[in-house]
């Protein structure tokens, strides 16, 4: 079962400030406590901005590890690729090592890239837990590329990177981290712009098995939502 906090917002730009401001407070306890800061990004939309608030944060950049949740298969500058995206709005402004930041090599196809990736996870400290992982909601329900009504949904056991062949939306070929990999990690926080999502929002909180409720941390997972479509 997925225990679920809510933090809903007034407007977009609040909720980006809290986002922003969380990430820097998990930053600063996992350096504190493990010397190292170890971050699944999300894509799409909504996180660009909390993005762009992290270039002026006061942290140790050395000591951040990027990871990413999904990525389409297209050529790695394509702007439409959530690693692209981080990086025009944050991380080529900041002092993060380039080793310490591992994108999805997507543009191998998804099987190849799978395999590879999660080579790349399994490195992580022995494939430890993720300090905090960020995600986002889609119309449908869907998460990182975990879509409704695919194979993943029905299998018994997931390896940690999926290869994804048939979205539902363009491109159709992306790579996800699975269910369970996004799970293992201390803090899980979802970031929800309401415009859309309203059927997707109340069928979670009604407890309807939706893609995002898969995702069950030992410790729940927070919801930041602005939930008014005219924000």
């Amino acid at each position: 079962m997925q225990r679920r906090r809510w933090h809903e917002f007034d407007g977009r730009s609040d909720l980006e400030r809290a986002a922003a401001s969380a990430i820097v407070t998990s930053a600063q306890r996992a350096i504190a406590e493990r010397g190292a800061f170890h971050i699944v990004l999300a894509g799409g939309t909504t996180p660009r901005n909390v993005y762009r608030a992290l270039r002026t944060a006061t942290t140790d950049w050395s000591a951040w590890h990027i990871y990413f949740g999904d990525e389409r298969c297209l050529p790695p500058a394509d702007p439409q690729r959530n690693s692209a995206m981080a990086s025009s709005a944050w991380l080529d402004q900041v002092a993060i090592p380039g080793r310490q930041i591992h994108p999805i090599p997507a543009q191998l196809g998804p099987e190849k890239a799978a395999h590879r990736y999660a080579q790349e996870v399994a490195r992580m400290n022995g494939g430890s837990d993720f300090d905090l992982v960020l995600l986002g909601l889609g119309e449908d329900g869907h998460t990182a590329s975990l879509f409704p009504g695919q194979a993943w949904e029905s299998a018994i056991t997931l390896p940690p990177v999926i290869a994804v062949l048939d979205a539902p939306k363009p491109p159709p070929q992306r790579v996800s981290l699975s269910p369970e990999r996004l799970s293992k990690a201390r803090q899980v926080i979802f970031l929800v712009n309401g415009t859309g999502k309203h059927e997707a929002l109340r069928d979670w909180r009604n407890g309807e098995p939706i893609p995002a409720s898969r995702i069950t941390p030992d410790g729940g997972v927070d919801i930041f939502v602005n939930p008014s479509p005219n924000s």
